[in-house]
């Protein structure tokens, strides 16, 4: 075999060979989703008979979990025909009773389908999670966090003068980037923080800081300076959200929300929407995120406020240590588990998932 390692290349080689690398990787992306398009399709369409049949004849888990036997025996290859996987099917085929061609869910893989079944008690939670996890490509472990800290509902709750101070469908959107409250359990703190530790402690975990602000948020600095005619000004945490094209401005209170901190972080929003912001970007908001609130008193503040901002409480602190004492060990709760007897109501854990 001839050996081409000492072979003059073109000058346009390392260019091609580029271009068709990412080809290659293009096209083994877009093949393994479809393949996953189809395994979850064929998954609906086992749970949706399962369905009509227990409609019809009434069947029980047993007759389900000859069905997966039986199905194993014929394609042995196929490690998804499990008995629980087979309840997690009938469980997707009612939780999507129209066909899912066309809906995000059709393009997660089968454990991103498992945790929506598991965690999300309404219809419009799964939608508007499996919507999320498609649009911006969370792992299982991330929809699994996002769930369990209630994002969707957080999402957009934050008391806000974006109405009034922005043109629609820009105050929709800048609403939808203002969580209430903001969950910092990730800092591992507890009791009473000073301002600026839990400054530095978000900016010292700036990943997990981001993945709890949202989708779209891009790190710019912390403490950053301004120079107002000799007089210096430091804003707390800078963002730009890439999606919108605006800068956010936070400032961090740890007690009560008072009024006099709206009219500050009033002044940095216009304050870097005039020094920092460019003809194609959108207008500078300002979010407050305080220890806690009072929400009538957070809407007269900002009904007189000129820059579009919002008020924010946070939490961060995890179970009392007496409380979490009281709780079973892990390792004894996981063994009661295993060592419960499973019905078709409960049957739906991690096999073949």
């Amino acid at each position: 075999m001839t050996d081409t390692r000492d072979l003059a290349l073109p000058a346009g080689y390392p260019e091609l060979l580029v271009e068709l690398k990412n080809r290659v990787r293009e096209a083994r992306t877009k093949a393994l989703r479809t393949v996953n398009t189809q395994l979850v399709e064929l998954y609906w369409s086992i749970g949706r008979a399962i369905l009509e049949r227990q409609e019809i004849e009434s069947w029980g888990s047993g007759v389900i979990g000859r069905l997966a036997e039986d199905l194993r025996v014929e394609f042995p290859e196929m490690k998804g025909l499990s008995r629980r996987n087979l309840f997690y099917m009938r469980g997707f085929a009612a939780a999507w009773p129209d066909p899912i061609v066309q809906q995000p869910v059709a393009q997660l893989p089968w454990g991103h389908v498992t945790v929506l079944l598991d965690k999300a008690e309404t219809s419009a939670q799964r939608a508007w999670y499996a919507s999320a996890a498609v649009e911006y490509g969370w792992s299982r472990n991330v929809l699994l966090n996002m769930m369990m800290s209630k994002s969707m509902e957080r999402t957009g709750a934050a008391p806000s003068n974006f109405v009034q101070q922005l043109v629609a469908p820009e105050s929709e959107l800048a609403q939808q980037v203002a969580k209430d409250p903001y969950n910092f359990e990730f800092l591992g703190l507890s009791g009473e923080v000073a301002e600026r530790d839990l400054e530095n402690a978000l900016a010292n975990r700036i990943t997990e800081t981001l993945r709890e602000l949202g989708p779209g948020f891009s790190f710019v600095g912390r403490q950053v300076h301004f120079d107002v005619d000799g007089d210096d000004y430091y804003v707390d945490l800078l963002f730009f959200h890439i999606e919108q094209l605006r800068y956010v401005v936070i400032e961090l209170k740890t007690g009560k929300f008072q009024p006099e901190w709206a009219g500050k972080l009033n002044f940095y929003v216009a304050l870097v929407d005039d020094t920092l912001r460019r003809d194609h970007h959108n207008e500078t908001i300002g979010i407050l995120i305080c220890g806690t609130k009072n929400d009538r008193s957070v809407r007269y503040s900002l009904g007189r406020s000129t820059s579009p901002m919002a008020v924010a409480a946070y939490t961060y602190d995890k179970l009392p240590v007496a409380e979490r004492d009281a709780l079973p060990a892990e390792d004894n709760l996981v063994a009661a588990l295993e060592w419960a007897e499973p019905n078709e109501h409960t049957d739906f854990d991690s096999e073949d998932v």
